[in-house]
C-alpha cells in the first residue's frame, strides 16, 4: 500500500515550576500534501453503503427517493477496483448488492447493477442498527481489504434492539471498520449516532433536508478514496512512575482517545487514528503525570510515534519528544503554550454546549442560559465563527465577549442537532 511522509510537530511549554507534576503537549501531525506512489491496490479498500430502510423513511416519500439518489451518486464516486457493497437496515440487515453477502469489485457493470438493485428500495419495517452494523463487520471480514470504511444513514432512534444491543455491536465493529454516521431529517438520536461515530473513528452530522444527501454522499465516498494508509495508531511512551492522564484529538474535531489505548510494550501504549491519506493533518492532546524533579532537572516525559501496520511488522513513519523542565524562574513556568491553551478552551466549548443543550431539554433555563453563554464566550475568544453561527440560532446574544445570551423562546430541531452534532468540530490556532 502507498503511504505518504508523516511528520509530528510539538507544541508546549517544557518549563515546570518547582513540584510542578503535570505535562501538556499538543502533537500536530501532518500528511504530505502529494505523493508520488500509485494509489492503492484495489483489494486495499473496501466500502459499504448502509442505507435505513424503515418504515419512517417513507414519510415523507422525499427521504426514500433523496436516499436511493444518493446512495447511486455514492455508488458513481467509488474508485474501480474497490470492493464495495449496499445494506439494506430495518429490524433486520438485508445484503442489498451484492445479494449474497459478498463484496463487489467496482467497474462499469457493477456499478450499474448496484444502482439498479438500489432503486428497487422500498420502506417497512422497524430499526436495529446494531443488526446493520454486525453484518458490516461479517461482510468486511470476508475480505482482504485494510482500509474499510461505511457510510451509515438512518432517520429515526434505535428502537427494535436494546442500547446493550447497540454497544456490543460497537464493540464488535471497532477497529474493523470507520463509519460516517448520517441523520436525515430531526427524529433521529444524536447521542445514538455519536457513539457509534466516537467507536468507529468516523464523524457524525445531520441532513435536515433530504435534498442534501446526494453532495453529502459523494463528498464522504471521495474523503474515502483519499485515504492511503490504514491503522496508524499514536504510540506513546512514558519513563517509570508516569502515567498518561488523557490523550483527545482534537483538530479537525475532538475526540477522546484515552480508553482506547492498547499496551504496547513496556511503558507504552497504542491510541488508534484511523485511515491517514495525503495533504491531511490532525492536532493531538497528550498530558503525561511524572514524578516532580529538582530545580534544573531536565527529564524526556514522553515519546509520541506514528506507528502504522504493515506485513513486516509495525512501521514507524514519525515521532516527536515531550520534555520537561524543572526551573524557579516563574516567567517561564507560567507561559502558557499558545496551541494547549487553545485547545483546552475548544474542548470546553464541545462540553459547554452539549451540557447546555441537555439543561435546555430538561427545562432548566438557568443552567442552559449559563452553559450557552461561556459557549458565545469561548466561541469568540477562539474565532470559531462555524459554531459561533449555530449558536445564534439557540440563543440572543446580548454580549458576546462576556457571554450574555438569552435563549430563544422558538428554536427549529433542526437548528439545535445541528449545534450538537457540530459542537465538537474545531479550528486550529490563529497564526
Amino acid at each position: 500500500m502507498s503511504q505518504p511522509d508523516f511528520t509530528a510537530d510539538i507544541y508546549q511549554n517544557e518549563y515546570l515550576p518547582e513540584g510542578g507534576q503535570e505535562v501538556n503537549a499538543v502533537i500536530t501531525v501532518t500528511t504530505a500534501g502529494t505523493t508520488s506512489a500509485a494509489p492503492p491496490a484495489e483489494t486495499d479498500s473496501a466500502e459499504i453503503i448502509i442505507i435505513d430502510c424503515s418504515g419512517s423513511m417513507g414519510s415523507p416519500r422525499s427521504k426514500i427517493a433523496e436516499a436511493r439518489a444518493a446512495t447511486a451518486a455514492a455508488v458513481d464516486v467509488i474508485r474501480d477496483g474497490v470492493a464495495f457493497a449496499v445494506i439494506a437496515g430495518t429490524e433486520h440487515a438485508a445484503p442489498i448488492f451484492p445479494s449474497d453477502g459478498t463484496l463487489a469489485v467496482a467497474g462499469p457493470q457493477t456499478r450499474e447493477a448496484a444502482k439498479q438493485a438500489v432503486a428497487r428500495l422500498q420502506p417497512g419495517g422497524g430499526t436495529a442498527i446494531g443488526q446493520w452494523l454486525r453484518l458490516a463487520c461479517q461482510m468486511f471480514s470476508s475480505h482482504r481489504a485494510q482500509l474499510r470504511h461505511a457510510i451509515l444513514l438512518t432517520d429515526g432512534k434505535d428502537e427494535h434492539e436494546s442500547s446493550e444491543d447497540l454497544s456490543s455491536a460497537i464493540r464488535l465493529c471497532e477497529g474493523a471498520f470507520s463509519c460516517d454516521c448520517r441523520g436525515v431529517g430531526t427524529d433521529w438520536e444524536v447521542a445514538e449516532l455519536r457513539r457509534i461515530s466516537t467507536g468507529l473513528l468516523g464523524t457524525v452530522d445531520i441532513v435536515p433536508d433530504p435534498a442534501g444527501l446526494a453532495a453529502d454522499f459523494s463528498a464522504m465516498i471521495a474523503a474515502a478514496m483519499g485515504k492511503q494508509v490504514a491503522g496508524v495508531s499514536l504510540r506513546i511512551w512514558t519513563p517509570q512512575h508516569a502515567s498518561i492522564q488523557f490523550v483527545k484529538q482534537v483538530a479537525p474535531a475532538i475526540e477522546d482517545l484515552t480508553g482506547r489505548r492498547i499496551d504496547s510494550g513496556p511503558q507504552a501504549g497504542d491510541y488508534p487514528t484511523g485511515a491517514w491519506g495525503a495533504g491531511e493533518s490532525r492536532d493531538y492532546h497528550v498530558c503525561v503525570q511524572v514524578i516532580a524533579g529538582a530545580v534544573g532537572q531536565e527529564m524526556l516525559a514522553g515519546r509520541v510515534s506514528l506507528v502504522a501496520d504493515s506485513p513486516s511488522g509495525p512501521q514507524v513513519l514519525g515521532q516527536g519528544l515531550v520534555r520537561a523542565i524543572w526551573t524557579d524562574d516563574e516567567a517561564l513556568s507560567t507561559r502558557i503554550s499558545k496551541q494547549v491553551a487553545h485547545y483546552t478552551g475548544q474542548a470546553e466549548l464541545a462540553q459547554v454546549i452539549q451540557e447546555g443543550l441537555e439543561a435546555r431539554k430538561q427545562g432548566d433555563e438557568d443552567t442552559a442560559t449559563a452553559k450557552l453563554g461561556r459557549a458565545v464566550a469561548l466561541a469568540q475568544q477562539s474565532g470559531n465563527e462555524d459554531t459561533a453561527k449555530l449558536l445564534a440560532k439557540v440563543v440572543d446574544v446580548v454580549d458576546a465577549a462576556t457571554g450574555t445570551v438569552r435563549l430563544k423562546k422558538k428554536v427549529e430541531d433542526a437548528d439545535e442537532m445541528a449545534l450538537d452534532t457540530r459542537s465538537s468540530k474545531t479550528v486550529r490556532t490563529r497564526k
